[in-house]
């Protein structure tokens, strides 16, 4: 049962924010270590650094020839069966970090003299370089050490949906960056049928398609070993009709071992000729997170067909706040992911003495809430929403109270959301005094504009939401 059904949320996945896991059944997509250092929202910078304090650690034991204590700090990396992702069938059990995984992991570190030599850097480079070691291995390794940043993360995101937690229970062990050690705790924690799961943000999983020894071979050692035998004019060079040499890159494949420990061997080897190889493998390499129909099947069209009748059911007024409040938290969700994730309501600022209806973590790369930040030089690694269910016009007091969470630390941008207006205009003034008064970017949205976003919602396209963004944006901030 996944936990929308199992909490009766009545949402689905393109309105959530996190994956939506059956939790009798591993779910085949993965916390990728790379992916997560590409990224520039704060929870997966967080989470990077958590990962390279770990590693770092582990680097500096064992050139230190400390391998004791570099052993034990691979005790903690079991599998966990707490997030139900991975590759297993049934109940989730998982192909990744067994008992004695840990210690062959940790055997073929140090056979391997990866660390030592300085080949492997990251925690991602396992994969590349490591004996019978891949994605679920490395995605086990990553949930255990980043852990702690998944507790807070299902805390946040059951606080939002009012999923209730289970108080005082055992963490289990996660690295700490201030410890610099494993740490456990008793914390609330969402159980259900007796066991621990954690939440994890569909924008920060993926398919680990990318970093993977394959990719690294075909498109980058490969290419770079046809290019010197080509300089070399060695015995694979071939000719066209035409007079044009080539090098194919099965004729270079036959010369490496094809079985796995083979290839990572000559991977180690060529890597270690050629660093720059793999610095370009690694700048090159992009990942985009995953859309919803590649999480789950559902058809995000008759989705927002459904969320356009719900919203235009929900009569103005205080009386409906909540319910109002929880449709656009859905609606936005669907509407704005992967460029805002992470919502979280309520949240306090001023030590409790404000509160904001929703904060979203700005993870944009591209589009119009990029460019707050890249072009219009305005802080926005956080977008604050208001919900307003109001019967009436918007006045000068709803303005102000979102522009006062305003700060350079959290951001400079902001959505009210509302039903409708008699005088939209004047409102739109409002806010072209407050942009021009340096006190913050307010975008405007009622219920026409929430309907044309979700009647032109295309989930492999952003381009419409992007231009009529910036339509609003022009017109508060136009001279």
């Amino acid at each position: 049962m996944k936990i929308s059904d199992h909490f009766s949320l009545k949402k689905t996945q393109a309105e959530l924010d996190f994956v939506d896991i059956d939790t009798k059944a591993d779910l085949p997509i993965f916390l990728d270590p790379f992916f997560l250092s590409i990224r520039n929202d704060n929870w997966s910078i967080e989470a990077t650094l958590t990962l390279r304090s770990f590693f770092q650690q582990l680097i500096d034991l064992i050139r230190e020839n400390n391998f004791e204590d570099a052993k034990i700090l691979f005790q903690n990396l079991h599998e966990p069966n707490s997030t139900c992702l991975g590759m297993s069938k049934g109940n989730p059990s998982g192909n990744g970090v067994g008992e004695g995984d840990t210690v062959n992991i940790y055997e073929s570190l140090l056979e391997s003299k990866a660390i030592q030599t300085g080949l492997i850097q990251d925690i991602e480079d396992n994969i590349l370089f490591v004996d019978k070691f891949g994605k679920d291995k490395l995605s086990d390794m990553t949930t255990n050490i980043i852990k702690k940043h998944l507790i807070d993360y299902t805390q946040s995101q059951c606080n939002l949906h009012s999923i209730p937690l289970t108080a005082g229970v055992p963490s289990g062990y996660f690295w700490s960056r201030q410890e610099n050690d494993w740490v456990a705790e008793h914390t609330n924690m969402l159980i259900i049928d007796n066991k621990p799961i954690l939440l994890i943000s569909k924008g920060v999983v993926s398919f680990s398609k990318a970093y993977t020894p394959d990719k690294y071979m075909t498109h980058f050692v490969l290419n770079f070993l046809q290019n010197e035998h080509l300089k070399l004019n060695s015995a694979l060079v071939k000719k066209r009709k035409n007079g044009t040499r080539y090098v194919t890159k099965d004729s270079i494949k036959e010369t490496i071992k094809s079985d796995e420990s083979g290839t990572k061997e000559f991977l180690r080897k060529f890597t270690l000729d050629h660093p720059e190889v793999l610095d370009i493998f690694k700048n090159r390499t992009t990942l985009d997170s995953l859309t919803n129909p590649e999480i789950t099947n559902i058809d995000v069209r008759s989705i927002c067909t459904i969320l356009i009748e719900r919203l235009r059911n929900i009569p103005p007024g205080n009386d409906n706040a909540n319910t109002f409040h929880k449709e656009i938290i859905g609606i936005l969700e669907l509407l704005f992911y992967p460029n805002l994730i992470h919502p979280v309501k309520e949240k306090e600022i001023h030590q409790g003495r404000k509160r904001i209806d929703i904060t979203f973590d700005n993870a944009a790369r591209i589009g119009i809430f990029n460019r707050f930040s890249t072009i219009w030089r305005i802080p926005c690694q956080y977008i604050f929403v208001e919900c307003k269910n109001y019967s009436s016009d918007l006045g000068n007091p709803e303005l102000d109270q979102i522009s006062s969470r305003f700060s350079v630390n959290r951001g400079q941008v902001g959505i009210i959301v509302c039903r409708s207006f008699k005088d939209k205009n004047l409102f739109i003034q409002r806010c072209r005094d407050t942009y021009r008064d340096n006190r913050g970017l307010i975008i405007l949205l009622d219920d026409g504009d929430l309907v044309t976003l979700l009647e032109n919602h295309n989930e492999w396209n952003y381009e419409f939401i992007d231009n009529y963004l910036s339509k609003i944006v022009r017109e508060i901030a136009a001279d």
